[in-house]
């Protein structure tokens, strides 16, 4: 069996490709990638198991049509059986086209490998995140868009050979005319670690204390919905529903009631603790632990904490 697995060139590096390239070789057979852009060492992900890289570097900031030209271009190519993207915007805009195309199957938001014993089947969240669904596909290639931090990447190979492709993918049909990068060390999909908070700091310039315990923990900052748009902090910090979807290990929500719509692009994280000074908070009820408390209180005696525990050890 060939897997074909859709890479961001600038964005190979990311833990996310890494997760994506480790998938596709547990699924057993080669592994070959199809990458777009200029990104540099792209032989790397070899080191996770894919066998070669094939390369457009034509196709910088394609657009989801282009895209999804250039990844059916190289299943053709290739013959390969299964595709794996990682469950990202790109993902979302081209796997659903490239199944049209490709008369494929699509499992959108695999959080498991697949089960093989009696068909193929993979396990998603559903029902935003409140169940968990076994979706069936029967189609001879099949599309998986895997989520982020659903499995760790694995060395497993060496760097591999890097080839040009030429997709043919034609113009594109979108002009980009500038690209924001998002700050911050740790990107929000890809960090095992967060550190979140709403409205209950009350202003823009009590987050001190928010990104010294992100710093302190090595983890990334977010921030519900409410907060975005009033400005507090910027809009690619905020998660959940209408957000950016993340699954840490450790979450931690400090002044965030929890509505409905930020917990279904939350309740993935492993743990999950909640600082609120509401005992009737919702989202005390998806909480691991919680803490009764004002912010203003907990968090700084939580910083000292956490630097006591690093000096001990």
């Amino acid at each position: 069996m060939k897997t074909l697995v859709y890479i961001n060139g600038n964005h190979a590096h990311a833990k996310a490709s890494f997760e994506a390239v480790t998938y596709a070789k547990k699924l057993g057979g080669e592994v070959i990638v199809i990458a777009s852009g200029n990104g540099s060492d792209l032989a790397k992900l070899g080191e996770y198991g894919a066998s070669k890289v094939m390369v457009d570097k034509s196709l910088d900031h394609g657009d989801a049509q282009q895209i999804t030209k250039l990844i059916a271009a190289a299943a053709e190519a290739t013959g390969a059986e299964v595709i794996v993207f990682s469950h990202d915007l790109v993902a979302k805009a081209v796997a659903p086209r490239l199944s049209v195309r490709l008369k494929a199957g699509l499992i959108s938001g695999a959080i498991a490998l697949p089960e093989t014993s009696n068909g193929f089947s993979c396990k998603v969240n559903v029902f935003s995140g409140k169940a968990f669904g076994l979706v069936s596909v029967k189609t001879a290639t099949k599309i998986i868009s895997l989520l982020p931090n659903s499995i760790q990447p694995e060395l497993n190979g060496s760097a591999c050979a890097v080839e040009d492709f030429n997709g043919n993918v034609g113009a594109a049909a979108i002009k980009i005319i500038d690209t924001k990068i998002p700050e911050g060390n740790i990107p929000l999909p890809e960090a095992e670690l967060v550190v979140s908070a709403g409205r209950g700091l009350k202003g823009p310039e009590n987050w001190g204390m928010i990104e010294e315990l992100a710093n302190n923990l090595g983890a990334a900052t977010a921030c519900s919905r409410p907060v975005a748009d009033i400005g507090w902090r910027p809009h690619h910090e905020h998660v959940g529903q209408t957000g950016v979807a993340i699954r840490p290990n450790l979450y931690i929500a400090v002044g965030i009631s929890g509505a409905i719509q930020h917990l279904a692009g939350v309740n993935g994280s492993k743990v999950i603790v909640v600082v609120n000074t509401d005992p009737e908070a919702p989202f005390f009820k998806a909480a691991d632990y919680g803490i009764i408390g004002d912010a203003f209180d907990v968090i700084p005696k939580l910083n000292e904490a956490v630097k006591k525990f690093k000096a001990a050890h």
